[in-house]
Formats: structure tokens, sequence, C-alpha cells
């Protein structure tokens, strides 16, 4: 017992949140199995539910069996159960149960939520939880009666009240799973349940450290710290790149046609804004152009932002690149942005992280590719969709090899515990070092 105690404590806290991501997955993995999972009372098969638990605890959306028709009450309720956890995330859930029980939360503990929450200090992570806990589950309540109350129109109630909470955890949590089977394609005419969702994985993929800093500033934008700055403007960017060239290419292509010029301007901004991570779509991908489809895949591959429910590799990543790009064509060495520098080392470790996803998709789309026989774009959909947690499908997942279905189950771990997490705890502690050699020149470019 002393020698796993002591093995446990060496372990780092990227080490720790994978552990811990692993028992969730084991769990999950493990209740899907069950019959009473499933409607026909046989269970998922073994990979089956190891991917679905994977897509729900990593909050992807990317399923290999529809789990409206396929799954039971019992199972779609494991399933709303573990994005909610994936979303939040379980050390978020345990702290803030241990502080309803009155537990003292100690500083190994805090450090590890620092590393989930990817919060820069231990300092005021518990206030954090505690707000991240109150504000998710108010925010989806409102969210889940406002569905529930248009299911209503289309199903009893009952059925319609659940439905409504299952979509508003779902959008909320920026999974982009849906028990209808086409996502909420049946829906393209209705504004009000769309805003709604819009507005759910909106708030939900902005972060929680944002939301905070926004509440306690109340608003004003001289106020807001530079990470908030960066990821309203970058978000306000992204939305509407994304909106008018979706807009723009689409406006008469055949996925619109039936579709009003509001409905169509509507759509082009529903559909671009969840490929940021949400997943759920209103419109058939399969009748999508290409270059929307290219598109898209830039979209996913940018996500969400840190500290949220969504995945990719963040749009702070991406600006902190663009403002170093900036920088070097400016011929500056300092990196800033109103009013205030990025540290070095920001910088090198959003760098980093560009580097490994990249290598990542690339590896994950060269292999895929070959196990799967696919054209190279569906194949690049598909995992950067895998590894931005988004869920959007070309219809290609639930035909998946077993091999290709392990590619992607890598590929949504990767994404939602973050590349530099997966590499420091797979990588041996950093150790100093004693001797510095010499420095000498290299040719690029």
């Amino acid at each position: 017992m002393t020698n796993a105690r002591f093995s446990i404590r060496r372990l780092t806290p990227p080490q720790l949140l994978l552990g811990v991501y692993l028992l969730g997955l084991s769990l999950g993995t493990g209740f899907f199995h069950l019959p009473q999972a499933t409607l026909d009372g046989r269970g998922l098969p073994l990979l089956d539910a190891l991917f679905m638990a994977t897509s729900a605890l990593c909050v992807t959306g990317l399923a290999v069996v529809d789990p409206g028709s396929v799954l039971s009450r019992f199972g779609q309720v494991v399933l709303m159960s573990l994005i909610q956890i994936g979303g939040i995330g379980l050390m978020t859930i345990a702290t803030f149960m241990a502080v309803l029980l009155g537990k003292r939360i100690s500083i190994r503990n805090r450090a590890i939520l620092k590393e989930s929450l990817n919060h820069h200090s231990v300092e005021g992570t518990i206030t954090l939880v505690s707000t991240i806990m109150v504000s998710a589950l108010v925010v989806q309540g409102v969210g889940g009666v406002i569905l529930s109350v248009i299911f209503t129109r289309h199903m009893p109630v009952d059925d319609a009240l659940f439905y409504g909470l299952f979509h508003a955890v779902s959008a909320f949590n920026n999974a982009g799973f849906d028990l209808f089977g086409n996502s909420l394609i049946n829906f393209r005419h209705d504004i009000v349940l769309q805003l709604t969702v819009i507005t759910l994985f909106v708030v939900g993929g902005l972060g929680f450290l944002v939301l905070l800093n926004i509440v306690q500033q109340r608003g004003s934008w001289r106020k807001l710290s530079l990470h908030s700055k960066l990821v309203l403007c970058m978000t306000a960017i992204l939305c509407v790149i994304g909106t008018f060239a979706t807009l723009a290419v689409e406006y008469r292509a055949p996925a619109f046609a039936d579709l009003s010029p509001a409905e169509r301007l509507l759509a082009s901004f529903f559909n671009s804004m969840a490929t940021r991570s949400a997943g759920m779509n209103t419109i058939p991908l399969l009748e999508l152009h290409q270059g929307t489809m290219l598109l898209f895949v830039v979209l996913m591959f940018v996500g969400s932002s840190p500290s949220s429910t969504g995945g990719g590799v963040k749009s702070i990543t991406v600006a902190t690149s663009f403002l170093m790009l900036v920088a070097l064509f400016r011929g500056k060495r300092e990196i800033s942005v109103f009013r205030r520098s990025i540290p070095n080392d920001v910088v090198l470790r959003s760098f980093v992280v560009l580097v490994l996803a990249i290598s990542a998709i690339f590896v994950a789309t060269f292999l895929l590719t070959i196990t799967e026989n696919i054209s190279v774009l569906t194949a690049l959909f598909e995992v950067v969709s895998a590894f931005g947690t988004v869920g959007l499908s070309l219809g290609l997942t639930p035909q998946l090899s077993d091999a290709g279905r392990l590619i992607i189950i890598v590929m949504m771990t990767i994404g939602r515990l973050g590349p530099l997490t997966i590499f420091y705890a797979l990588a041996q502690r950093l150790t100093p070092m004693d001797v510095r050699h010499p420095e000498e020149p290299i040719i690029i470019g």
C-alpha cells in the first residue's frame, strides 16, 4: 500500500488527468456493454461501446450507432451523463461535490484542477469550480425548458422533457449528439430552436474563464483580461468568416434550396458556428460544396476556446501564432496586442500545440485512407472532426472498420485532453540541464 501511494504521488497532474479519463472511459464502456443499454437487450459490442464512451466523454458526437433508435432510455441517460462529465470535467464535478460536503481540497488536487481547467494558477480554482457548476446547471436548465416546450409540439410531454434536457446538455457541452437520427435537419425552419441551441453552444464554447471575467467586469471591454479579449475577437472573426463564406458558396446550392433568404443566413450562421465544436447541423453535409467542406475542416481544426467544453487547437493558439507572424514581419521581438505583451513561453506552447496537432491529423488521415479506402477529403473531414471533438460526419463513422474506429478513438482522446497534456503525461519528468552546449546558427528556408 505504501509503494502504491508513493507511486501515485509521483505522478504529474497531466498523468493523473489521463488516469482519471481512462477510469471514466472504462466505466462508460462497461455501461454501454450492459444488456440494459440497448433496446434489443444485447448491449453494444465491446468496440462499439468503447467508441461511444470515448465520443461521449470527449464530447465529440461521432457515433457508430444511432442513439435514438439503438440505445434504451438507460443507455441514453448514460450517454447524457458521460457528456456532462466530459464537458464540465470529472475533477470539476468531484471537487464541487467535495466542497458541498465540506471537504478540504488539497494543494495537489488544486494543481490537477488547474491542469484540467487550463487555469493559470492554483489560486481561485475552487471559486472557479463552484461558478462553473452553478452557471452550467442554470444555463442547461433554461435551455432544456425552452427546447422541451418546442418538442411538445412533436411528441408526448414526458418524451419532450427528456429530449429537451438531452439536447440542452449536448449543445452546451458542444457534444453534437442527437436523438433524431439526422441531427436538427427536421428543425431547419424553426428559428427559436436554432437560436436557443446556438446560444447554448456559444456560451459553452467561449470558456468558463471568459464568462467569469465578463461577469466580474460587468461587460466592460477595457477591464477585460487579455485572454478574454482575444477569445471574443477570435470568436467574432471566425463567426463572420464562416457565416458569410458558407452563405456565398451555398446560397443557391441544393442544401439551401427550400430555405428563405433569412433562413439561409441563419443556416450559414448555425452550421459554421457548429464547426467550432458543437457538431449539430441543420443542413445535409453531403449536399455541401467541397469548398464549404474544406472551410469546415479549418474551422473544426481551430475549435473553441481554452477552458471550454469544446475542442480543437483552440482559438487562442491560432491567435497567438498569428500575432507571432505579425511581429516577425514587423521585425519585433515582442509579441503584443491590446497594449499587453504575450510571454515567450506561451508563444512556444502555441507553436508546439500546432505542430503536434498537425502531425497527429496527418498520420491519422494517412492511416484512414489506407484502412477505409476513401478520398483524402472524406478522411480528413472525419479525422479533424474527431480531433476537434466536433462530431460532424460525412456518413463515414458507422461504416468504419475496426482499425478505422480505433484511429478515430485515439484522435478523439488527443483532441479532448489536448496534445500537450498527452505529451506531458507520456513523457518523462523534465530534469534541469547541468551542461549548456554552445550555440551555432543553421540555415532555414
